[in-house]
């Protein structure tokens, strides 16, 4: 792999000749064919890298470790605060479970191309399983534990699965959630009929197995290894189903060649992580983050990574995530904003942060939804550490914009993730697809990717090319569509401000909410907030405001209120017209962290807006309802 000077250097390289440059960075795979060319846009929009190259992704992120003398090394911690179950695997032992496990897999007659859904909790063989498919060059559909059954059948309708792999139960918090029956439900209520379904048996709950269901521990015992199958660099590595779709899932195909190149080169350039080194991502197998820092990319570098079962407060406490730190000896810690909020209501002076020895962590990279820059400045001072916003998509597989520390680590601004990366050509449109200037403070408009984008971005989506093109391609010609707005500064720094549908119109003024949640956030007593625009007969769209208190605050809360009103009043003007803000105990939330904004704004509309899939706790939103409805267009 070519090393650069300066982030100027490689942003410069990766344009001038894209093509010289991903070639280089494929250096960092093993190929069983090598490529020769980079990219194919022979089909454009529809493009594929390193056309011509063979490959398995399996073989990149296990046996090549072991190869070069490294099995020992600890590939896989797994610390499990909700049932107390703590592990790490070799590089070595890794390899021998995800070889016998692709030993099952085939045994009951997957192979090359087929489908795969795994609907597992965060557990080691949630790892194992997606790692087996890609030995088996099967394309792997990984699908959130607990689920809810219709979601999980239209997945496996979409999909069309060889094989499910579950388990009886997973945790979550104090509950013991049982997948079997769910599982069964699903199958029960989708066309497509899988030919078995795995099972692994937890000791907190064991499912009663039925026809066509096979026992995880003796399937494996019966099984024999199996080797890594070559696939061409342009096959399905895996289909993820982005969250919140409604009706027919939407399948983003990532491939194996692209995604292995970025990933492996990411590591390296925006996450400072190498062999030897450990990253814990605090994120969920079954989310893009997951994915891409859990598995694939810490593995493909020879990295160690952490699967942590657990919460960032709670499972039992807010400093859990300053023990495995600790304990393990963490380099760069990944996760969302909102984990951070979390923790910050639960001890807002981080007092537990104090109680372990953090000497090791040296990054903090939050994604996921927008940081707002009074969690980024609490996080900072807290961790002393370079606290990097980064921003990026289910869709494009690894981070658009983000400070790439492994490079140069510039001067960060509050409020923006800094740069785009290498290969991402990041621009600013109007409605009429006209460039937004730079630099002009309030210029916000569509940020978009001119293509065609970098390896592992997806290629489309899975049995859906029409639907690819006309979610994500058609707005502006040429290019691809993100869905957030936002301005980029004389300096090139980006300001990501939040989803296009998240700015409002009021009386004629297009108003962000993101900026007024910043101002929210700022005030000394909020742990949490959020800003969506409802609709108003008179100017159109009004801002209304839910705030969530820190732990220990005593102002009662109809003084907070006022304050905040105030607040947003001088700091962005009564055009803001935000008189209604409310505290509330939670915000409602996806698995994931991001906060229900759409769901809560159609509420407050009086639409009827079922509970989504992605919920991470129903009574959150149960509770709000009430709060959203008062004062609604439906009681005007």
């Amino acid at each position: 792999m070519v090393s650069y000077e300066s982030y100027e250097e490689v942003f410069r390289a990766s344009t001038d000749d894209p093509e010289g440059f991903w070639l280089a960075a494929a250096g960092g795979i093993d190929w069983d064919v090598v490529p020769l060319r980079a990219l194919d846009a022979s089909r454009a929009p529809f493009y594929r890298w390193f056309p011509d190259a063979e490959l398995n992704v399996c073989h990149n992120a296990l046996d090549r470790h072991v190869a070069a003398g490294r099995g020992e090394q600890a590939a896989l911690v797994y610390d499990s605060p909700v049932t107390g179950v703590r592990r790490t695997y070799s590089y070595r032992e890794l390899t021998e479970q995800v070889a016998l496990f692709a030993g099952v897999l085939a045994g009951l007659g997957v192979g090359r191309g087929d489908r795969v859904v795994v609907y597992l909790p965060m557990v080691p063989e949630a790892v194992v399983a997606m790692l087996a498919c890609a030995r088996l060059g099967a394309v792997h559909s990984v699908v959130f534990g607990g689920f809810a059954a219709p979601e999980l059948a239209a997945r496996i309708d979409d999909a069309a699965p060889k094989v499910v792999v579950s388990a009886s139960c997973g945790v979550e918090g104090a509950r013991v959630i049982p997948y079997k029956p769910l599982l069964d439900r699903a199958v029960e209520l989708a066309e497509h009929r899988p030919d078995a379904c795995v099972v692994l048996q937890r000791p907190q709950l064991r499912a009663e197995l039925g026809e066509g269901d096979v026992d995880w521990d003796e399937a494996v015992r019966a099984a024999r290894p199996h080797a890594c199958v070559s696939v061409t660099a342009t096959d399905p590595l895996y289909i993820l189903y982005t969250s919140g779709t409604t009706g027919k899932p939407k399948g983003v195909v990532r491939d194996c060649g692209g995604y292995a190149v970025a990933l492996r080169w990411t590591m390296e350039a925006v996450y400072d992580v190498g062999p030897g080194e450990v990253m814990f991502t605090a994120s969920d197998v079954g989310w893009v983050v997951g994915h891409s820092y859990i598995v694939y990319g810490p593995l493909l570098a020879g990295a160690t990574t952490v699967l942590y079962e657990g919460k960032p407060v709670g499972t039992p406490d807010a400093g859990q995530f300053w023990r495995v730190a600790e304990e393990y000896r963490v380099k760069a810690l990944f996760t969302a904003p909102t984990a951070f909020r979390a923790i910050k209501k639960v001890d807002p002076a981080g007092e537990l942060a104090r109680a372990y020895d953090l000497s090791e962590l040296k990054y903090l990279f939050l994604a996921g939804e927008r940081l707002d820059p009074e969690t980024y400045r609490w996080a900072g001072e807290l961790l002393g550490i370079p606290v990097v916003d980064h921003w990026w998509q289910t869709e494009t597989g690894w981070p658009i914009v983000a400070n790439p520390v492994g490079i140069e680590r510039a001067p960060a601004k509050p409020g923006s993730s800094t740069w785009p990366l290498p290969g991402w050509d990041v621009r600013v449109l109007d409605a009429a697809g006209k460039p937004v200037p730079r630099g002009e403070e309030g210029a916000d408009g569509a940020i978009v990717v001119k293509l065609p984008m970098p390896p592992g971005a997806l290629t489309t989506l899975w049995n859906d090319d029409a639907r690819f093109v006309s979610s994500y391609l058609s707005a502006y010609d040429g290019f691809y569509l993100t869905g957030d707005g936002g301005r980029i500064d004389e300096d090139g720094y980006v300001f990501v401000m939040g989803r296009t549908d998240d700015v409002i119109n009021v009386a004629g003024h297009r108003l962000s909410t993101g900026s007024m949640e910043e101002v929210l956030a700022s005030h000394p007593a909020v742990a949490e907030c959020a800003v969506i625009g409802v609709a108003d007969p008179l100017k159109g769209q009004v801002p209304r405001g839910f705030v969530v208190l820190k732990e220990g605050v005593t102002t009662a809360p109809d003084l907070v209120e006022g304050d905040l009103v105030r607040l947003v009043r001088e700091r962005i003007g009564a055009v803001a017209s935000l008189k209604d803000v409310c505290v509330v105990d939670a915000l409602p939330k996806t698995r994931s962290g991001k906060i229900l904004r759409r769901t809560m704004r159609g509420i407050a509309d009086g639409l009827d807006e079922a509970v989504p899939s992605t919920v991470d706790d129903a009574t959150v939103l149960d509770a709000l309802r009430p709060v959203l409805i008062r004062g609604s267009a439906a009681e005007q």
